[in-house]
């Protein structure tokens, strides 16, 4: 049984027979363990000849705990080969090392080491025995330790070599290192293959579920005794709902699949609003003793992509409502923290965002679990690039060789998650126009169908017109679209009889608290061909929803489009968070994105309350920009709102007049003189009051206020607490344009793992234990170690009143 698992006890045994039948095969009952095994590596950044050697001297080499990033720990350079479009932050070479022992009880079992990621080009030793060479940076992947451990108090050396040296070879920031978990995982002679559950569920209704479970036994064992397969299904409360033995299994291969087939009654099906889950629990079961058991997860649900009728979940039609997402997690880079993912997943539900799209690789295990947990349709992408690559060292060196295995890995790791919907093999693959893709796409189709039929195939097509090879192939289920959001409404004259998702949508840009007037003036920034104007000196972009790519929309423009259609079934905006990388439209010394709903740090730009007033029934209403400008200067005011008829806005008092939204609009907007003081909106339905809110102008900058998003967290390690910060005046309000230097000081069994404040131009490092404000906010995320007790934060600034709180890690 595996660490946290529970064993449900039988209806009708005491519990003192229970406790004596559970110590009498406990033993066998561990036969697997998945035991974590990211704690003290030692780390070296640089080569080093003959690192793998067992008598290397690593004494002074860094120890540390995974995931790790090392990029993120480095300085900000125009000149970093990885290029400010990478991050402009630094690669390299890197080594980690890990001396562990191995019980004497493993012998004759199989130990295993799982890595769920690791960028880029890892070599792998144990005891100085090369296991193998993965150049994808983001796929999972496990080399079998067994034939060269050393047992009981002999240590053993595992060594990882991880390359990163040649760049450019991403468009967007990677990070750099181990950054996803690493487990040791044993098991029997006789168990159940790495990834080797498949659960489907061929027919779904309100009254009845049938669930499918194909099990794939490996035996690494001379003649064995007969056997069984035991799968028991659990709802979420533990209960049992369905339950098959196959018996008497033996065989001499080494691989036999079983298949088992179960019917739920009245099941409960999975939904973004209710991700209901059960569970199946498989043990292999051999003279009275078990030898293996695996837990594989289990969402039930239906649904459809239709021609004309666009997406249904359930029976029920459903817009996607998604976001494309990078895997950096802002300040803390590319090393995996499930807190952090779920404040992020978190962030997007709170604005309606029910769609995830892994772009442009596999995603980390944690990401898809969450996904399952919270109810979030993912499209799970597999490659940025095929034969033909993007950038000089990308990953078009390494497909022909590598993505049959890559594909494959990912397919056969992802493909019991409830939560993913949609696989996709390319985005803006170079060769759409080539006819080498007729050659690519149906190969790649034909690797995942092998695999997994159950759910459609697209590509991510920047030109989907019929020059496209890859939609020509007939390779792929769904017609995926990025931008081009003025062809949607003719796709089916494009298209007949073909369904449509928007793989990736929108690219506005945006400055979190910043804006210039007109509001109303859209513009088109790169500046490319005959659009002409200029950037901004400073390499701002305004938050008015007025500023896009050339190649995309303002946020409004493409979802008025894709609300309009039925036969539209999604969208995904591109992108929900600002991530490292990728400036446009600016290069150094912008070194992070403006695409995002919300910024590097986490903190909404205005538009998330569009989406939030268009996708939730949450009542909204949101005004902006904030009220300090120069007197007399003209000043554009929004108003998003929802559940009212009008929204009415107030100066000192002063009714500036009614507003209300007509035909597709999506916000209202007064044009008004500044003059200090209170702005008031009152939105109404009815003639009654809905909501009222004010912005007033604000003071000087006079103390800090914190506020943390989880004031109680856990002593694992792991766990993190997002830290707010705020610049605020005499009176408690923001002071919007506040850049004050906080310092930051921590006392407890905790540490600053990054600090940030959404600017996309700043250099200074993330791992430090200051940052200035940037339009009157910013962040500090504190880390548990592994004791518990009070963690105190106090945060101070030259001038301005201190604040402190204090945390509780149990």
């Amino acid at each position: 049984m595996l660490p946290g698992k529970t064993i449900p006890i039988p209806k009708g045994i005491p519990f003192c027979l229970f406790l004596l039948l559970f110590t009498s095969i406990g033993f066998a009952q561990q036969v697997r363990s998945a035991v974590n095994f990211d704690k003290g590596w030692r780390f070296n950044l640089g080569d080093v000849p003959n690192g793998e050697n067992t008598d290397l001297n690593d004494a002074k080499w860094r120890v540390l705990n995974l995931p790790h990033d090392w990029s993120i720990e480095g300085e900000f350079s125009k000149s970093n080969p990885a290029t400010p479009e990478g991050g402009a932050l630094p690669g390299g070479i890197g080594w980690y090392r890990k001396a562990f022992t191995v019980p004497v009880t493993s012998k004759g079992k199989l130990v295993y080491i799982d890595f769920d990621g690791v960028y880029q080009k890892s070599d792998v030793w144990i005891n100085g025995h090369h296991l193998g060479f993965r150049p994808n940076g983001y796929i999972s992947f496990r080399y079998n330790l067994t034939p060269y451990l050393n047992y009981g108090t002999q240590p053993n050396a595992i060594a990882v070599k991880v390359d990163n040296s040649t760049q450019p070879n991403s468009r967007w920031y990677s990070g750099s290192g181990i950054y996803r978990n690493v487990w040791l995982v044993t098991t029997g002679r006789v168990a159940i293959d790495h990834w080797g559950t498949y659960i489907t569920t061929p027919s779904v209704s309100g009254q009845s579920a049938t669930v499918n479970l194909a099990v794939k036994i490996r035996k690494y064992a001379g003649k064995i005794s007969p056997y069984s397969l035991k799968t028991v299904i659990y709802n979420a409360a533990g209960k049992v709902v369905s339950n098959k033995i196959t018996a008497n299994l033996s065989s001499g291969d080494s691989i036999t699949t079983v298949s088992q087939n179960f019917t739920i009654n009245n099941p409960v099906l999975w939904s973004v609003d209710q991700p209901y889950l059960y569970k199946a629990v498989t043990q292999v079961i051999g003279n009275n003793t078990v030898w293996d058991e695996y837990t594989t997860p289990l969402g039930i649900r239906y649904f459809d992509f239709d021609v004309d009728k666009g997406f249904s979940l359930n029976g029920k039609p459903l817009k996607i409502l998604g976001v494309c997402d990078h895997h950096d997690l802002g300040s803390l880079g590319a090393a995996i923290n499930t807190r952090a993912l779920e404040r992020q997943l978190e962030l997007l539900k709170g604005m309606g965002c029910n769609a995830i799209r892994t772009s442009h690789n596999p995603p980390a295990p944690e990401l898809l679990d969450l996904c399952d947990k919270m109810g979030f349709i993912v499209m799970d992408e597999a490659f940025d690039c095929w034969e033909r690559g993007k950038v000089k060292y990308d990953y078009h060196l390494y497909f022909k060789e590598w993505h049959k295995k890559d594909l494959e890995d990912q397919i056969l790791r992802d493909r019991n998650h409830p939560s993913v919907f949609i696989w996709s093999i390319g985005n803006e693959i170079p060769q759409q126009s080539d006819t080498s893709a007729l050659r690519v796409a149906p190969e790649l189709a034909a690797i995942v169908h092998s695999l997994d039929k159950t759910r459609p195939i697209t590509t991510a097509n920047n030109d989907p017109s019929t020059r496209n090879k890859i939609i020509a192939s007939g390779a792929i289920d769904l017609v995926g679209y990025n931008y081009n959001q003025n062809s949607y409404a003719a796709f089916h004259d494009r298209y007949p009889g073909k369904k449509f998702i928007g793989t990736e949508t929108t690219s506005a840009l945006e400055t979190r608290g910043f804006y210039e007037m007109p509001s109303d003036s859209i513009r088109r920034w790169p500046l490319r061909g005959s659009n002409t104007g200029k950037t901004n000196a400073d390499n701002t972009v305004s938050a008015y929803d007025n500023v896009s790519a050339p190649w995309g929309s303002t946020h409004e423009e493409t979802w008025k489009v894709i609300k309009k259609y039925d036969f539209l079934s999604g969208m995904f905006i591109w992108t929900g968070f600002d991530y490292l990388g990728e400036p446009t439209p600016y290069s150094w010394p912008s070194r992070s994105s403006y695409f995002g709903i919300i910024d590097l740090a986490g903190f909404p730009k205005d538009v998330y309350y569009m989406y939030q007033s268009e996708w939730t029934n949450k009542t909204v209403l949101h005004i902006f920009p904030h009220w300090n400008w120069e007197p007399g200067k003209t000043v554009d005011i929004w108003a998003y709102y929802n559940n009212a008829d009008e929204v009415e806005l107030f100066l000192n008092g002063k009714s500036l007049g009614v507003k209300k939204k007509t035909g597709d609009d999506l916000h209202v907007m007064w044009r008004l003189k500044f003059e200090p003081g209170t702005l008031k909106a009152v939105s109404r339905k009815n003639g009654q009051v809905v909501l009222t809110r004010e912005i007033h102008t604000a003071g000087e900058p006079a103390k800090i206020e914190l506020i943390a998003d989880r004031k109680t967290i856990k002593a694992d390690g792991k766990d993190l607490s997002f830290i707010t910060v705020k610049i605020l005046d005499k009176n408690g309000n923001v002071v919007p344009n506040a850049d004050n230097l906080v310092n930051f000081k921590l006392n407890g069994e905790a540490f600053i793992a990054g600090v940030d404040n959404g600017d996309p131009v700043t250099h200074d490092s993330f791992k430090v234990s200051y940052r200035k404000a940037f339009h009157g906010l910013a962040l500090a995320i504190v880390q548990t170690k592994e004791k518990v007790g009070n963690i105190t934060f106090t945060a101070t600034s030259n001038g301005l009143q201190s604040a402190t709180l204090v945390l509780n890690s149990k």
